[in-house]
């Protein structure tokens, strides 16, 4: 029977943010998945946003709205207006600006709601009386994040988990690309590709990261380093690296999965807490050996001890000795990527979104 076969009423999916960073991401993946399970899914979107723009041909319904801030009336009326006519069965948010809105109006239109929480950030106190008190689900997309929000006073019952989904199809080895692109730079065949793909600032452990690859290049000149991405401390990271030829720092790509295949060894070096380490399980369904610091849900992203290890946070020496390791040693490179994509299958976007549906009792 398929999703839609029971019940009455589509899902309805509300995030106006207009950016593209990870909770957009996040939404974007889920509602294709869903939509691939045969749900009929519509969602309420900024009319020029990022998202809009990546659903624009996709099975999912548009409607357009948008929320300057949770007491904004014009974010409002196209809410209502999408509840009176759709009569849906699910209603679900994704950013905290909209927690409000949505609760309230769920309350008014008697539609169960699910919020979903991605940053780790502390909650208004308003915000946690609405979390710990109304009748709404909320779900955590790391088990650090879940254990961190009922830290913050939200009952353990309240705070349930549903992992990051990927489109793991997306990221799979390309020989040709890894040849295209490898050329592209002036790295050779023979040559170590430690990759950064993120946001360039210092709690991301850049900095670490760079002093780490140019000590590794100091004694074994095949090893480079490739930067993708860009942020506030872009400027900075930009003159650490200048003049160094075996430094390539990119800046952001239209496409970042082929460049996996570029690299040897990704590493997400972070010094502060991040909720989840999404390139990770991307560079492992890529085939690729990774690092991660442990600190916050990062080794939640990594398969430690079989296709990545994960390292002590800010500690150069560990950086600098598992580069290294991994460096002179192909075959154990080989043999620690090939494991990725088994890991990384439990974050699929059609895995998960199907057991969002069984979480909701779609069926």
């Amino acid at each position: 029977m398929s999703p839609s076969g029971r019940g009455n009423g589509p899902l309805l999916w509300v995030g106006t943010n207009p950016g593209g960073g990870g909770t957009e991401t996040h939404m974007i993946t889920f509602l294709e998945a869903l939509a691939g399970l045969g749900v009929e899914v519509h969602a309420l979107v900024h009319p020029r946003g990022q998202i809009a723009a990546a659903l624009r041909d996709s099975a999912v319904v548009l409607h357009f709205g948008y929320f300057h801030n949770s007491a904004d009336p014009k974010g409002v009326l196209p809410l209502l207006r999408a509840l009176r006519h759709l009569r849906p069965r699910q209603l679900v948010g994704s950013f905290s600006k909209e927690y409000w809105p949505l609760a309230l109006a769920a309350r008014a239109r008697g539609v169960p709601l699910a919020l979903f929480r991605h940053m780790d950030l502390r909650l208004r106190a308003s915000t946690r009386w609405l979390l710990a008190r109304w009748p709404l689900r909320l779900f955590a997309v790391s088990h650090y994040l879940q254990e961190r929000l009922r830290a913050q006073g939200l009952p353990a019952a309240r705070v349930e988990y549903c992992p990051n989904p990927l489109p793991l199809s997306q990221f799979r080895h390309d020989p040709v690309a890894r040849a295209s692109l490898r050329a592209r730079l002036g790295v050779n065949d023979g040559d170590v590709l430690v990759g950064f793909v993120g946001a360039w600032h210092r709690g991301k452990g850049v900095f670490l990261l760079a002093d780490a690859v140019d000590a590794v290049h100091a004694e074994d000149e095949r090893v480079h380093g490739l930067w993708l991405g860009g942020g506030s401390h872009e400027a900075e990271l930009r003159a650490r690296l200048v003049g160094k030829d075996w430094q390539h720092p990119l800046g952001w790509q239209d496409a970042v999965a082929p460049w996996y295949s570029a690299m040897d060894i990704l590493a997400l070096p972070s010094i502060e807490p991040d909720t989840f380490g999404r390139v990770l399980v991307e560079a492992q369904a890529a085939g690729l050996p990774v690092l991660g610091a442990a600190m916050g849900g990062i080794p939640e992203a990594v398969g430690v001890g079989r296709s990545g290890r994960i390292l002590p946070p800010g500690d150069f020496q560990a950086w600098r000795r598992a580069i290294a390791e991994w460096a002179r040693d192909a075959d154990a490179r080989h043999r620690t990527g090939m494991l990725g994509p088994d890991f990384a299958a439990q974050f699929a976007a059609e895995r998960v979104a199907a057991g969002f549906l069984e979480q909701l009792r779609w069926y």
